[in-house]
């Protein structure tokens, strides 16, 4: 579903979407109730596969405006983060049907340059270009300019402990949800062991929540996650908690 948006004076007007309908059941940003207990991954099997990218990551440019109900929230459906604003919006193209979800970066402006994380899709920027929470933008030139240049790179997020699964509240054995959280570089894939020994790919949708429409199974699970760089953690005994988290056992590991 396309997000309604506009811009004036390159301070971006758009609404965020209240929900979002997938397989008949209603996908809400959060549901007012208190989460459960996060859970811990049984064990993990560590880091496989290359760990760092083979080349320096390329330099986008573009232009950045802000958009005033940032809150770090948006389309890629993390929850608020009221005391770390040093977020943004990516373009339509960049986002990458929610691949860019999570990751950082590096974005350098007029006057002066700080890192951040993507929560949102702006859908009405072009390739290159970024919608900063007006903190954000505030670090790179003065708000008054409404629209600037900017070069930005993507970059390790400055993470602490493992990778988190967190389940989409009204996930079950039959309708499976799994966002990735916490994570150092960005997600490319997500597998679980199904019931036969073999690996089940589960598809991402645009709102950063791997879907599998059949389920998963009652759990816990045994899931594989592979980064931007091909490297993959895998955990085993992970366990189901609707609208919870499960906390895995490993990070991807930072580059020299």
């Amino acid at each position: 579903m396309p997000a309604c948006s506009c811009h004036h004076e390159g301070v971006s007007t758009r609404r965020p979407w209240v929900f979002w309908v997938v397989a008949g059941m209603a996908i809400s940003c959060g549901n007012g109730k208190d989460q459960p207990a996060a859970t811990h991954a049984g064990a993990g099997a560590g880091v496989t596969g290359p760990t760092c990218p083979m080349a320096a990551a390329p330099v986008h440019t573009g232009e950045g405006t802000y958009y005033t109900f940032a809150d770090g929230s948006g389309n890629c459906m993390f929850p608020a983060t009221p005391n770390d604003l040093d977020i943004g919006a990516m373009n339509q193209t960049d986002y990458a049907a929610s691949a860019a979800c999570g990751m950082c970066a590096q974005v350098t402006g007029p006057d002066g340059a700080l890192t951040i994380r993507i929560v949102d899709r702006c859908p009405e920027c072009k390739p290159g270009d970024i919608d900063f929470s007006p903190s954000a933008f505030a670090k790179l030139a003065a708000l008054s300019l409404g629209r600037i240049p900017i070069q930005w790179t993507y970059v390790p997020c400055a993470v602490s402990g493992p990778i988190v699964y967190h389940f989409k509240d009204g996930s079950n054995q039959w309708w499976t949800a799994v966002q990735i959280r916490n994570h150092r570089f960005g997600i490319a894939g997500f597998e679980y062991l199904d019931g036969n020994g073999q690996w089940q790919t589960v598809p991402r949708l645009d709102y950063n929540y791997f879907v599998a429409a059949s389920g998963m199974g009652p759990g816990p699970y045994t899931v594989r996650v592979t980064d931007v760089n091909g490297a993959t953690l895998e955990d085993s005994g992970v366990v189901l908690t609707p609208d919870g988290d499960c906390v895995g056992t490993n990070q991807f590991p930072d580059c020299p």
